[in-house]
């Protein structure tokens, strides 16, 4: 996953994976119909659970706003041709999901690893600078995304393969070894 020539220094581009995103289009469409169908016909839903019509409706409710924003996200992602994720000397440039921030500075990164929800892994680059990544969001919904994973990830900043052409394993050992090597150029430049 180097750049052409292999060396360290040279920038790795992953492009964004189509089919995966094809595949979170259509799941992001079942669902919004699913919460539609809930909305509408929440007396069908009942069950010793949930056997609250009101409830039931509003998770439908909730269901088809979250996954119909999912959905509005994906579309766009699919007809976007920018890059998923750079790496290069200066730091990581994400633009692979809906809490992307753009570029990550190698100076801001004090960690590298992974955070998992059920099946699915995330990168979590610790940093000691949380609010300049939290302060980038676009809007009110993206900052509430970033300061949750702070909460739970101990970073604003996370990074998901799924919509990337590379598995997370790969994808993490890249950005580990790159971050080391910028970690130990950046020590043996200083000066004692």
């Amino acid at each position: 996953m180097q750049g052409k020539g292999g060396h360290m220094n040279e920038p790795v581009e992953i492009p964004i994976s189509k089919t995966k995103l094809t595949i979170l289009l259509i799941g992001a469409g079942v669902f919004v119909a699913a919460g539609l169908l809930i909305a509408i016909e929440p007396t069908n839903f009942i069950s010793r659970l949930f056997n609250n019509e009101q409830v039931i409706r509003i998770s439908g409710i909730a269901s088809a706003l979250f996954f119909g924003i999912c959905f509005v996200f994906i579309t766009r992602k699919l007809f976007n041709n920018k890059i998923g994720l750079r790496i290069d000397e200066t730091g990581i440039t994400d633009n692979s999901s809906a809490v992307s921030i753009g570029l990550i500075n190698w100076n801001d990164i004090t960690d590298v690893g992974t955070y998992q929800v059920y099946s699915t892994k995330f990168i979590v680059l610790g940093t000691d600078q949380p609010n300049k990544y939290i302060n980038k969001a676009t809007n009110g919904l993206m900052k509430k995304a970033l300061q949750a994973n702070n909460r739970m990830c101990g970073s604003p900043i996370t990074i998901n393969s799924n919509s990337l052409k590379i598995k997370h394993q790969n994808l993490e050992q890249l950005i580990f070894n790159r971050w080391n090597e910028h970690v130990r150029n950046d020590t043996t430049q200083k000066p004692d």
